[in-house]
């Protein structure tokens, strides 16, 4: 779509100070913070960090930028079936408060994959789940620095690359100077700022279509609000079944498993605190959910009868969003400029705290322990995390190009997420909920569950055509003031008029430009069933194989003396129901000898740091000068 460069000097200079804005809370938080930051300082955020601050912060890093761009599109071309997916996310909460915040809040841990080195004793166990990790947000990165690219190309034509390049070469020198506690501020301006913005687009579409009620009248007709589908084809793209199953252990395995999520509980005070801040998020993020979903209605009520994308003024369906933007409000001045700003300072966001959370767990559980980097100072290892961080985001600039390949933001993040969500929350369910297990059945576990979740998704799109159908979009109430002037049509003033009027001959039309169902014979071969099979249910069957595996194996096997872990480590549910269930003996270790292990290491270190101190060579200023003397 075109627009005269000068009408948008005031947003173009919007949204430059925006993004300005937002990068020096980075160099803040730097000059606010100690001199000397210390690698706890960085990814921990350390200090004192508000609950409603912390709220937000979730609450931005479960729902992202896709949810701003991505959920009002698809309730425009798709319909409100995903919407059912907050029922999931929401109970997730609890069985995270509940099963996984206890067992690892007071273990003192840096990355949370290190609990499984605990509980399993085995470096196989814990480097497969973090792998698993790692590969799962990068994959997710990738979609969130796509995100606003689609909105600034869109609204001033900027070009992919440019977007995503400049997005994560920001993103890495945010990490850099920022670490955690820089992210959680951001976010916290971001999510104000999203949930402005949104406002702004419900009042304003709401507005247009004449009121509460033709929003809902209109989008109820057209089948966009068609909810409780109980259908039980797994091969339907999304019902309320899958919707509910599939989202639940997705976000089970985000908020339970994630080590961006975990950082945050474990940078808090108290459990108690954890527990109020996790419980007092299911209202924030139910709202904040809805609110997109809202937005797409409005914005579906003003192009019910002229559809942008079917007269070729967007292309893709998720740039309908900042398409309405464009051509709502550009009568204020710098609003448009403001939204390509949170979009764009959306994904930035994610990306520090994404990248911070990457490059840790690759330290903790793979380069720290490389011989060569076993005896790195603090400063050093601090480094070294800055360094992956970097590598991270060229990692993130690939990946965001090959997401410009899939159907919508929120296609691409679900599949993406379901896919590797179920091994990682199996792994950890056997190592919480089965006493019985060891290590041979979590590796066994968790490669047989990546072999047959990646073969489905990778023959489903290899033998079965997935494609999406759209609802019905109509054209029929076009005219030449359907849109704001300034916005020019994307073809020819005599190629648009000649659509108008073939318009009143044919009111439905769906477009070419996106995937549409093709109705084909049933097929009851086997392997065709199951690559049919929806990625909504992937993270439920990679948790079930994960588990089932894990405990046969872990069975068959047996267990011996180097499968023996402290009995902490376990839930303590787990534990009391354990004895009324067969299988191998289970194997504690005493919690008053590994106390008195853990006594005796800190007596050796004591002796050897007063030989270093008889020696001469004790550093005099590392001193502590308390009241009562130097410690």
């Amino acid at each position: 779509m075109g627009m005269e460069p000068s009408s948008l000097v005031v947003d173009y200079a919007v949204f430059a100070i925006a993004i300005v804005a937002c990068s020096l809370v980075a160099v803040w938080q730097k000059f606010r913070g100690p001199k000397e930051t210390t690698k706890a300082d960085y990814v921990f955020a350390t200090g004192t960090v508000s609950m409603g601050a912390m709220m937000l912060s979730i609450a931005r890093g479960t729902l992202g930028v896709r949810s701003f761009l991505g959920y009002p599109s698809e309730l425009y071309y798709r319909g409100a079936a995903m919407w059912e997916t907050v029922y999931g996310m929401l109970c997730a909460f609890p069985i995270v408060i509940f099963i996984f915040v206890p067992v690892y809040y007071n273990l003192g841990i840096t990355s949370v994959y290190q609990y499984l080195d605990m509980r399993f004793k085995s470096r196989a166990v814990r480097c497969l789940a973090s792998g698993t990790y790692v590969i799962r947000s990068v994959l997710n990165l990738g979609v969130t620095v796509f995100t606003p690219c689609v909105a600034l190309k869109t609204v001033i034509g900027l070009p992919y690359w440019a977007s995503i390049v400049s997005i994560t070469t920001i993103g890495v020198g945010f990490t850099i100077m920022g670490g955690l506690k820089a992210a959680i501020t951001a976010d916290v301006i971001q999510g104000l700022l999203m949930i402005g913005i949104s406002l702004a687009v419900i009042i304003q579409g709401t507005y247009n279509a004449g009121g509460i009620g033709p929003v809902v009248e209109i989008s109820n007709a057209r089948g966009r609000l068609d909810f409780f589908n109980f259908n039980m084809d797994p091969t339907i793209r999304v019902t309320t079944v899958s919707a509910f199953w599939g989202q639940l252990f997705m976000s089970l395995s985000i908020f339970g498993c994630q080590q961006n999520f975990v950082q945050r509980y474990v940078s808090m005070n108290s459990q108690s605190k954890v527990t109020k801040t996790l419980m007092a998020n299911i209202p924030i993020i139910l709202v904040l959910f809805s609110l997109s979903w809202v937005a797409g209605m409005a914005i579906f009520a003003n192009y019910a009868d002229c559809d942008p994308m079917t007269l070729g003024y967007t292309s893709k369906i998720d740039e309908i969003v900042p398409f309405f933007v464009e051509d709502n409000f550009l009568y204020i001045p710098g609003v448009l400029g403001m939204f390509m700003a949170c979009l764009f300072n959306g994904a930035l966001n994610l990306v520090v705290s994404n990248l911070n959370s990457l490059a840790t767990v690759t330290w903790e559980d793979f380069l720290s322990q490389v011989p060569q980097f076993k005896n790195f100072d603090d400063r050093q290892q601090l480094f070294a995390i800055k360094t992956m961080s970097a590598v991270y985001g060229v990692l993130t600039v690939g990946i965001a190009f090959v997401v410009a390949m899939f159907s919508g933001v929120i296609e691409s993040s679900q599949l993406m997420t379901s896919a590797t969500s179920g091994p990682l929350l199996g792994v950890f369910l056997l190592a919480m909920l089965f006493p019985s297990v060891n290590w041979k059945g979590a590796v066994a576990g968790m490669l047989w569950s990546h072999i047959i979740i990646l073969w489905i998704t990778f023959g489903g799109y290899m033998n079965v055509e997935k494609k999406t159908e759209l609802l019905d979009l109509n054209i029929a109430g076009c005219d030449n003031s359907s849109f704001n002037p300034y916005i020019r049509p994307p073809i020819s003033d005599m190629l648009y008029n000649y659509t108008l009027a073939a318009s009143a001959a044919n009111s439905t039309f769906l477009p070419e430009l996106e995937e549409v169902a093709v109705e084909t014979a049933p097929n009851t071969d086997f392997l065709t069933s199951l690559y049919s099979v929806t990625y909504m249910y992937y993270s439920l069957l990679g948790s079930g194989i994960t588990v089932i595996v894990g405990v046969l194996v872990s069975y068959i096997v047996g267990t011996t003396e180097e499968d023996e872990y402290d009995e902490k480590l376990i839930h303590p549910l787990a534990l009391k129901l354990s004895s009324y269930f067969p299988g191998p003996p289970r194997r504690y270790i005493n919690s008053n000898a590994a106390n008195m292990e853990s006594g005796a290491a800190d007596i050796k270190s004591c002796e050897q740091k007063i030989s270093t101190i008889s020696q001469g060579s004790f550093d005099i200023g590392k001193y502590k000068k308390t009241n009562n003397g130097p410690v």
